[in-house]
């Protein structure tokens, strides 16, 4: 059974479109860490300016200045010292961006003319604890997997489309039925396909967290999500979690959607005897949900964002609800993705069983 295993390994990853397709994510892994990274911007509001890496440092050393617990004093402190100098000519200042830090400030505790609204930490963030710092780069870092986790959902439908249906009346298909049968090749199948999911799975996430380690170092890892700058799609996501628990749940997403693709890509790799239709049928199924008229607060919607397509984009997952005891629902995905695979599992082994192979 191992030489059978290391055999589909061999298989799935000599594909000449499935090393494509994993370069491609490769190289967009790179290009979104390091285009995000030059287009920063930070102004300290009175004499050091600059993008990419100088904005880092800015942020930087700004964050240093208020990092720690956010209190009441505090906001006064930083609302003295990020008042706008400029005319806003009208524009809401929650949308004036310097700095990361004076752009998550002015998001929660300013009003339009960048003056304190009156609001204190606790009527902002309740009892919670909120710890400030740099999170500037993690967060961004988020977003650019978002896109990344997408893609290898799909190189996986790509990988695993083939692994029954290129099978049919294929020699190497009749030599090892022939010799082991069919039960241990489809086994084989089955476990080599969600080992390559998962290996991929794993080296893009470490390639994107290296990177953004390299890029950012640790800083802000251990702070709050919810004293986010504006437009942040994390921000929509209303749990006092850290930086590091988000990238955690992130990546545990990433490998309950990986799990979940392949399940659904092995039954009709299984049911379709051409390549290209189960590919296509496995892409077409997995991103679907988007097309459906659900809005969150829709009963259906928690029933949806457990679909692997939300696995993959997370936001609307993490930011249904929690269940009992603060857990955050969206736990529930491993269950859900251990159901796909063994949906994918029984089903695939069924199909692959009835062929005749002649």
């Amino acid at each position: 059974m191992k030489k059978l295993i290391q055999f589909e390994l061999r298989k799935i990853f000599s594909k000449r479109l499935t090393q494509v397709i994993l370069a491609v994510l490769l190289l967009l892994s790179v290009f979104f860490g390091f285009s995000t990274y030059q287009n920063m911007y930070a102004f300290d509001g009175i004499n050091n300016e600059g993008t990419g890496r100088t904005a880092v440092e800015i942020d930087k050393s700004i964050a240093e200045e208020y990092e720690g617990m956010l209190t009441d004093e505090k906001v006064q402190q930083m609302m003295a010292d990020f008042k706008p100098t400029q005319d806003l000519h009208g524009m809401n200042a929650a949308y004036l961006y310097n700095n990361a830090m004076q752009s998550a400030l002015f998001r929660n505790f300013s009003d339009l003319d960048g003056n304190w609204n009156g609001l204190s930490v606790s009527d902002v963030f309740g009892n919670e604890e909120i710890k400030i710092g740099y999170t500037y780069g993690w967060l961004e870092t988020s977003q650019n997997m978002v896109r990344i986790f997408i893609i290898l959902s799909l190189a996986i439908v790509v990988m695993t489309a083939p692994v029954f249906s290129g099978e049919y009346g294929g020699v190497d298909s009749i030599i090892l039925t022939s010799k082991y049968g069919k039960t241990k090749c489809a086994a084989a199948k089955i476990i080599g396909s969600v080992l390559a999911a998962l290996i991929v799975t794993a080296a893009v996430s470490a390639i994107n967290l290296i990177y953004a380690y390299i890029l950012y170092g640790s800083s802000g890892l251990d702070c709050s999500i919810l004293f986010a700058p504006a437009g942040f799609v994390e921000g929509y996501i209303p749990f006092n979690i850290t930086c590091a628990t988000l990238l955690k749940y992130q990546i545990l997403l990433a490998f309950t959607g990986a799990i979940s693709i392949t399940g659904v890509t092995l039954v009709l790799s299984a049911v379709c005897k051409s390549q290209m239709i189960a590919l296509v049928a496995s892409a077409a199924i997995y991103l679907f949900p988007v097309m459906l008229p659900i809005s969150e607060t829709s009963p259906l919607f928690r029933i949806i964002t457990l679909l692997p397509l939300y696995h993959a984009q997370f936001v609307s997952l993490m930011s249904v609800a929690q269940m009992g005891s603060g857990v955050l629902y969206a736990i529930m995905a491993v269950p859900v993705a251990l159901i796909f695979m063994g949906v994918g599992v029984v089903f695939s082994r069924s199909f692959f069983a009835k062929h005749q192979v002649s």
